[in-house]
């Protein structure tokens, strides 16, 4: 019950705090780049450790808090980490319990879905990945999710358009195909702030979102969930960037999506057949960037076995 002389008009803090200056934006990238450390850390170790059948899923979610936390500026989880195995992942807000939890194997997709916070920023990264060989409609469904991410992350819009006119983009490969996803697409990501933060998003609701303005920072996260067998997201935050266009009608600043995140995407889940040039091209870019920049940290750090995972993992895919 609202009382009679409260305010329920937004903040006005809300959208100016949305939008991140370069101090906010540089830390975020730096925590990021520590943070992919860890991720990809824990990718090379579950490389290793799940043929053996020592991993469930809440072992493994919190081995993943430990590399975390080994990272400079590490103050604690941004959520409880979201660690799913075959039908676990088809619920889409899983948290694994003792009553729940099942065992990371060759046989089922595993999605993780986790974040940090550090003093410099906040992460929140979403990757699916099978230890075994994956069926074709596993990869259909993989590489269409894949097809989307690519379309939002490379899209080019006039600027204060808004989330819901950006949607589709993420889903339109899933519809050629009957499929589609039940949450969001996007959602804004505080600065060592709430991994859920406002007035910005990117769904299919449009009376929610504010316009998108350079500095803002949003995630870019469709999915697919096949329901008692599997789920499939693939999430990356990005910073809304200004874009270089040949042409400026009636003198309106055009935008961008620059990646954030740096954690390679598994090249066996993907089916190339499915893919365009230029998305193979985008494929090839992000990852080259993920082991130029990810490299040089893992190098610092003395990461050498996760190093050479990682080289292999971002190998150009044709």
């Amino acid at each position: 019950m609202l009382l009679k002389n409260s305010v329920t008009n937004e903040s006005p803090i809300q959208l100016p705090k949305a939008i991140k200056n370069e101090s906010e934006i540089g830390g975020m990238k730096s925590a990021h780049i520590r943070d992919a450390v860890a991720l990809c850390e824990y990718l090379y170790w579950l490389e290793n450790e799940v043929p053996k059948g020592t991993v469930d899923e809440i072992s493994g979610a919190t081995y993943l808090d430990k590399l975390r936390s080994k990272q400079a500026d590490f103050v604690s989880l941004s959520f409880p980490t979201i660690s799913s195995v075959g039908p676990n992942g088809a619920v889409i807000h899983y948290f694994p319990t003792e009553a729940t939890k099942r065992q990371l194997n060759t046989d089922e997709i595993y999605l993780v879905d986790s974040g940090g916070q550090y003093l410099d920023g906040t992460t929140d990264v979403t990757r699916t990945v099978h230890f075994g060989t994956p069926t074709s409609f596993q990869k259909e469904c993989f590489t269409r999710v894949l097809k989307g991410h690519i379309g939002l992350a490379c899209v080019i819009f006039p600027d204060k358009t808004k989330g819901h006119q950006l949607d589709v983009l993420a889903r339109q490969a899933l519809w050629k195909v009957g499929l589609d996803y039940l949450h969001g697409t996007g959602h804004g990501v505080g600065s060592f702030l709430n991994v859920h933060e406002g007035p910005q998003s990117i769904s299919s609701r449009a009376t929610e979102d504010a316009p998108m303005q350079e500095g803002m920072i949003v995630s870019d996260e469709p999915g697919y969930y096949e329901d008692n067998s599997f789920g499939i997201r693939i999430e990356s935050l990005v910073v809304t960037v200004k874009a270089t266009t040949p042409n400026q009608y009636k003198n309106v600043q055009y935008l961008t999506f620059e990646p954030i995140t740096l954690v390679p995407l598994m090249k066996k889940m993907i089916d190339t057949h499915l893919l365009t040039a230029d998305e193979i091209e985008w494929v090839n870019a992000y990852h080259a960037q993920c082991r130029e920049i990810i490299g040089k940290e893992l190098e610092k750090q003395n990461k050498q076995d996760v190093l050479e995972w990682l080289k292999r993992e971002t190998d150009r895919k044709s």
